[in-house]
């Protein structure tokens, strides 16, 4: 008789376990079909909290997840509520166990409180972890609950990481598509030729430091007397500098038709791109007027590099002008610059990436050096002058090219 009640006690036994498999897989199918439908996190946390509570007689849980760096609960429910730091400071003890570990025994307070710490790892990484309590189970299922219990928090964990990863490569394509549409605003801007006349002679590179930067310069020609030239630095990158480039030459271009005067040209395009910007993005430029028969020479350094004039074996900077547009609402003050150009003088402009270099460079290649190359070189035609140029740079400093680098050389005949 009593071989008879063994026998039916161990089929029982057989049953439900056999049950509790059945509901197991269909706990794991359950899921694995919500993330196939991309369901968001939340959901998914809550059919955890779901198979946990009703399956599992889980009383207590708090579910960490790693991110940047710290671990942040995801799911709590039963029991008092510690802090994040808390449960942080105490779980970290046990990062070291990559199995399901028994806690009811452990001295730290907090931890004691719990019965289980499942660890979901990622080859060393520890990725998330769980700590159970008020588990409600028997010794021969315990086993077999708590490997299911970290089979279902892996293959949500996984889920939850393919998500971010998704989301990074969507960013990722979003940055390039932007990277790409500010590369062809910056081609339109930049001009494919410049002007050959008789009165001029103009060369020009421009070696991006990576795909697209804020560096700009145009050549207008005003009327059969006047032209005027712009070199410019955008701060910032990507596509709201790329725009912000070509709304500043735009409005440079309908102004330079209807204003004859540079200082009035600058404060319009300080209070456009202050409109634009909030103050958020600046432009530093160099704007400059030429009249042919007069032979003057009016411009406006607006906190760039200094564009260099050679004449007769000697050299000057064009330093006057006022500070940086976009910064100031009102820009604090402005002095137009004025000079007589002789003929054959050599006007050099560039941008800031030319002598933005690593410290230690500075002692080999820095304004004065510039200055003294114009000198050594200044009856060069502009093109080979700015290969010339950008030779020296070559052989003197080895370290890399950090920012754009800019040149617009003119001959004034």
């Amino acid at each position: 008789m009593q071989s008879f009640d063994n026998k039916n006690n161990g089929e029982d036994e057989l049953i439900r376990l056999l049950l509790k498999r059945q509901s197991e897989l269909n706990s794991l199918l359950e899921v694995t079909r919500a993330i196939n439908k991309n369901t968001s996190t939340q959901v998914l946390i809550g059919m955890l909290e779901v198979i946990l509570k009703s399956y599992l007689n889980v009383g207590k849980l708090r579910f960490m997840i790693e991110k940047f760096g710290s671990y942040y609960c995801v799911s709590k429910y039963g029991g008092e509520f510690e802090s994040n730091s808390a449960l942080f400071k105490s779980s970290n003890k046990l990062s070291k166990f990559k199995l399901p570990a028994k806690l009811s025994s452990h001295k730290d307070p907090v931890l004691a409180g719990y019965d289980y710490f499942i660890p979901i790892h990622h080859k060393s990484k520890l990725l998330a972890f769980a700590l159970i309590g008020d588990y409600n189970t028997t010794d021969e299922m315990i086993s077999n609950d708590l490997n299911f219990i970290q089979t279902i928090m892996n293959v949500i964990v996984v889920a939850l990481e393919n998500k971010k990863l998704f989301r990074e490569r969507i960013e990722a394509e979003r940055f390039q598509r932007e990277m790409e549409l500010a590369v062809e605003v910056q081609n339109m801007l930049i001009p494919i030729r410049l002007h050959k006349e008789t009165g001029v002679e103009i060369g020009a590179r421009y070696l991006p430091h990576q795909n697209i930067g804020g560096d700009y310069f145009d050549f207008i020609r005003l009327n059969d007397k006047e032209f005027m030239w712009c070199i410019a630095d955008v701060s910032g990158k990507g596509i709201s500098a790329a725009l912000l480039m070509a709304n500043f030459q735009a409005s440079l271009r309908a102004w330079a038709t209807v204003e004859d005067d540079l200082t009035n040209i600058v404060e319009r395009l300080n209070q456009i791109v202050i409109k634009i910007t909030k103050g958020e993005k600046f432009i530093t430029l160099f704007l400059a007027k030429y009249n042919e028969e007069t032979r003057r020479l009016n411009f406006i350094n607006a906190g760039h590099n200094p564009s260099l004039l050679y004449s007769s074996g000697e050299a000057i900077q064009l330093k006057l002008g006022t500070t940086m547009i976009g910064a100031f609402e009102t820009l604090p003050f402005i002095n137009q610059g004025e000079i007589d150009v002789e003929p054959g003088s050599l006007i050099v402009n560039y941008t800031d990436g030319l002598l933005d270099y690593e410290p230690a460079d500075v002692a080999i290649w820095n304004e004065d050096i510039l200055m003294d190359i114009l000198i050594a070189n200044g009856e060069l035609s502009p093109d080979k002058f700015n290969q010339k140029l950008l030779n020296e740079l070559s052989s003197r400093v080895k370290s890399k090219q950090i920012d754009d680098i800019t040149l617009l050389t003119l001959r004034i005949f």
